[in-house]
């Protein structure tokens, strides 16, 4: 690999970069809040790649060394060729049938809107309010919640949202198990929109024995794939 081949990978890299942070894509890879590090990093790289071109135009040919890195180097165009061709979904049901809840106890539950219509909140939201606080402010509302579908051993339908602390490497899931006018079959990853009630039946999460508490379903529809398939209400 010679310096206009490290030019040009770094140059693809930061365009790469650059890419997924004016659009939806880096939402696969880190939370919502770092976008500005991600179009800042491409920014950085495609800067780096034209000093480095325009030095190395400005440099006699004399004063150039020939100088090449070993091959292997080459290996690292694979990530870029990754974050060119291949957009990876997001975490889905595998890992969160794999992982335990990661449901903690919030610091307070701030005041949630009044009024007839259906009340509509994260998986963590409701997780939180149900377990913690007794659902005390859950009562007697009709609720909206998203989410995707896994299924444990024995075959019980949760509804679940993955939570960031930084980026998808350190995604944990919250759970919500369902309970009531169930849809007769349900596919893993499929993304419902839930409307239900809150009932005090709790269960424990079989892979960590964390506290799940349940929904009762009134009506169930598919919904397409959220742009941010992340939920960061559980650790805001």
């Amino acid at each position: 690999m010679n310096r206009l081949a490290q030019t040009a990978l770094l140059f693809l890299l930061g365009a790469t970069l650059l890419h997924a942070g004016t659009t939806d894509l880096y939402l696969r890879y880190v939370k919502e809040g770092l976008r500005p590090l991600v179009l800042l990093a491409g920014a950085v790289l495609i800067t780096t790649a034209a000093a480095t071109l325009w030095y190395d135009r400005r440099t006699p040919t004399h004063d150039h060394h020939p100088h090449r890195e070993p091959r292997v180097s080459w290996l690292l165009t694979l990530p870029v060729l990754a974050l060119i061709l291949v957009a990876p979904p997001a975490l889905g049901s595998y890992s969160a049938a794999h992982t335990g809840t990661a449901l903690t106890k919030p610091f307070g539950f701030p005041a949630l809107p009044t009024g007839d219509a259906p009340l509509r909140l994260a998986v963590a939201d409701y997780a939180g309010r149900a377990i913690y606080d007794d659902g005390r402010s859950l009562r007697d509302r009709v609720l909206k919640i998203t989410g995707f579908v896994t299924l444990d051993r024995q075959g019980t339908p949760y509804l679940v949202r993955m939570g960031l602390n930084c980026c998808a490497a350190d995604a944990q899931p919250v759970k919500i198990a369902l309970t009531g006018d169930i849809p007769p079959v349900l596919r893993p990853d499929t993304w419902l929109e839930i409307t239900g009630t809150y009932t005090p039946r709790r269960t424990k999460d079989p892979v960590n024995n964390g506290p799940i508490p349940y929904l009762e379903v009134t009506t169930a529809r598919p919904v397409p794939t959220p742009p941010d398939p992340y939920d960061e209400t559980w650790n805001s």
